[in-house]
């Protein structure tokens, strides 16, 4: 659970739209390598006066040469257009009796979290009750806020955790709030700026693991202690719940507070794909989940779901990498092993995610990346019964979503697909057909172009599948300014969604836009994601060169002609199309990348990124990541395409380190390599509406200037 969520956060897709004078220090206090031949390891001082002189040096020769022109001020506009639309979808949480939505526009940038009752919800214009006015608070705080959410103790969900980041950074200050009195709580509980994860056990009582002081972090800069935390008392006086080592990615707790199954859990994330969760007893005495540490696992009133990653083998059977098995979690936790099997993916489909209503649980389904969704029901005597909810339209995705998993048996379904705005559909498991509710605006016509899905043969012979958006009226040329985009990590899919801004910014030009489904993703399963661990890493950049290769042998485009672009590890992914198979490619824009992959362990989270992509450390797996380290496989003599490297400064996840350095070693060799780094928004590279709309229109204006 706890690892799922770091995962997403690392895994943005970007479809849509304290100095140190000496070595560098891991969290930890660990001496970083050794300088070597790195000549830019000055530019690790994040907020260091030279570094960032030299940075907004950069900047103002990238703003001179793309963003000065007229086309971009227009494109500016109008992706800014799209991202503060009133049009757009307020997509809501259910707390309490409400239904609470965050949103930005041209009025708050900021933002607003506020809240309305369902039956307003429904209507085409809501009357909607202001909880926190975010660029009121940051004024009168003179602090620039960044929204980062906020969890309430159920069943009263009277109090709240807020969590608020400064210029968007991972690190948060959680505040209590009163959502009665829409105000935060005087003397209530407060938790200065650091990586925090706190959970409510009761009125009086949190779980807090964060920054304690030396030592309390792990190497991956997250806590590696968790404590409870009684109201009232210091947090220096929290008795310790669990306390892992530095080598541990991050320790967490919780309590599940559904009510008449409370029960808490400690989780102990030693690695990605490596969690052991525990049950926490009354006397405190913890008891493992004897579960698979790579597995998923869910518990959720009497239920236990566990998701392997690998085959488990178990009470004699069998289940497969990737299914889906339950079993009543107080009988597993008695000895019992008999499960029931609710799915198994097959060559060509896999499980995307569940969700419960009260009665039933939601299976979303992909099959060749395209949205199938089963529910399923537990039956008290007899085997669960399963039924569709009836297919997405072709090429599109659908996702569905319990909405009260207490109380109800409501959910949401949202509907996309890259020509198609999304719709939100209301409904009730086993009361009819579902409503459309909502209807995301077309923000540009969609009648000019056609989506279709095609797969390339990868090197090892592995088909891969990518989706092309065209105008209809295409000449097989090789002539049209092309983007490819793509991720290939963390077993993260990327399936069809509208964007307005690719629309805008691409498609409405002439371009054609395609998304590559390569391995390192979670299109097929956990074996999609292991096919590119480690030491095959570069099968997901080899699946990348094949299908940007089928778009040039199907004559759709040709190298000056084809971009391709990518964020976080797509970033990295950009970097190494860019040093591995630069003759692909007119141009390439990275963002927020990894890049250096000798020194990626000491810098912000990387450390606990390891079994992604090895630990460089250690000569034997050094090996082998060198030949995917993007920094350290640049070479005088050979030609690279243009590459714009964007990241940001309060980017505490990856780091700006990485791009300035790839940037500064591709200019000092002569190159054409430009570099933005936005002075905030964390690892989303943008803090606001405004922020976000100049980022993109960046990259969109640099690809487009290159490839028409």
């Amino acid at each position: 659970m706890q690892r799922r969520w770091i995962a997403l956060a690392i895994a943005l897709t970007f479809m849509g739209m304290t100095q140190a004078h000496d070595a560098p220090k891991t969290p930890s206090g660990q001496a970083a390598p050794a300088a070597g031949d790195d000549e830019n390891l000055w530019l690790d001082d994040i907020d260091g006066a030279k570094p960032l002189a030299w940075v907004k040096e950069r900047n103002a020769e990238t703003v001179a040469k793309y963003a000065k022109s007229d086309a971009f001020t227009s494109l500016d506009a109008r992706l800014l257009e799209v991202l503060d639309s009133e049009a757009r979808i307020p997509m809501v949480s259910k707390i309490g009796d409400h239904f609470y939505n965050f949103w930005r526009d041209k009025a708050h940038p900021k933002g607003l979290w506020r809240r309305t009752t369902l039956a307003e919800y429904r209507k085409d214009n809501p009357a909607w009750e202001t909880v926190i006015d975010l660029d009121a608070l940051s004024a009168s705080e003179k602090e620039n806020w960044v929204w980062h959410g906020a969890q309430c103790l159920r069943p009263a969900n009277r109090r709240c955790l807020v969590s608020l980041s400064r210029a968007g950074a991972d690190a948060d200050v959680i505040r209590e709030f009163d959502l009665t009195t829409r105000s935060f709580i005087k003397d209530g509980f407060t938790l200065p700026e650091a990586k925090t994860q706190v959970a409510w056990i009761d009125d009086d009582h949190l779980f807090v693991a964060t920054d304690f002081g030396p030592g309390s972090l792990t190497e991956s800069s997250y806590p590696r202690i968790v404590k409870e935390w009684k109201r009232g008392t210091p947090l220096s006086s929290a008795t310790t719940v669990y306390e892992g080592t530095a080598k541990d990615m991050s320790i967490s707790a919780y309590r599940d507070l559904t009510p008449g199954f409370q029960r808490d859990f400690v989780q102990r994330a030693l690695e990605f794909y490596n969690t052991e969760t525990f049950l926490r007893g009354k006397d405190g005495k913890l008891v493992k989940i004897d579960v698979p540490n790579d597995a998923e696992t869910d518990v959720e009133r009497e239920w236990l779901l566990v998701e392997p990653r690998t085959a488990w083998t178990v009470g004699g059977t069998t289940y497969p990498s990737g299914s889906l098995v339950a079993t009543k979690f107080d009988d597993f936790m008695a000895g019992k092993r008999e499960f029931t099997v609710l799915f198994t993916p097959d060559e060509h489909s896999s499980l995307s995610g569940h969700s419960w209503t009260r009665h039933h649980l939601i299976l979303n389904v992909m099959r060749d990346v395209v949205s199938q969704i089963q529910i399923l029901t537990p039956n008290a005597k007899g085997p669960w019964t399963s039924e569709s909810l009836g297919g997405a339209p072709p090429l599109s995705t659908m996702d569905a979503g319990g909405i009260d998993a207490d109380d109800s048996d409501e959910y949401f379904v949202t509907v996309s697909g890259f020509l198609q705005p999304t719709t939100l559909y209301y409904g009730v498991l086993g009361q009819g057909e579902r409503s459309a509710i909502k209807h995301s605006p077309a923000f540009f016509d969609a009648s000019k172009f056609a989506v279709s899905q095609h797969f390339a043969t990868s090197k090892d012979g592995t088909k891969v599948p990518y989706f092309e958006i065209a105008p209809k009226n295409l000449k097989a040329d090789g002539n049209n300014p092309t983007l490819v985009y793509g991720y290939g990590g963390f077993e993260i899919p990327l399936q069809p969604a509208y964007s307005g801004g690719v629309g805008r910014a691409w498609l409405e030009k002439g371009g054609v836009y395609v998304i590559a489904n390569i391995r390192g993703g979670g299109e097929y399963g956990p074996r999609w994601h292991q096919a590119a661990l480690k030491a095959n890493r570069p099968r997901a950049y080899e699946d990348f060169a094949a299908v940007s290769q089928d778009l040039i042998d199907r004559k759709i485009t040709s190298p000056k002609h084809m971009g391709m672009m990518g964020g976080s590890n797509g970033g990295l992914l950009a970097g190494n199309m860019l040093t591995r198979y630069p003759q692909l490619y007119g141009a390439v824009v990275s963002q927020v990348a990894l890049l250096d992959m000798k020194r990626y362990t000491h810098m912000s989270a990387g450390a606990s990124w390891m079994a992604e992509f090895g630990d460089p450390d250690k000569p034997e797996e050094w090996k082998y990541i060198q030949t995917f380290s993007p920094y350290h496989n640049l070479h005088k003599g050979t030609h690279y395409p243009a590459v714009l490297f964007t990241t940001s400064t309060r980017d505490d996840r990856v780091g700006p380190v990485h791009a300035r350095k790839m940037a500064a070693r591709m200019q000092a060799m002569g190159l054409d390599a430009s570099l933005y780094e936005n002075l905030e928004g964390g690892h989303g590279a943008a803090a606001d509406n405004k922020q976000s709309a100049f980022m993109n229109a960046l990259a969109y204006t640099y690809l487009w200037d290159h490839l028409k």
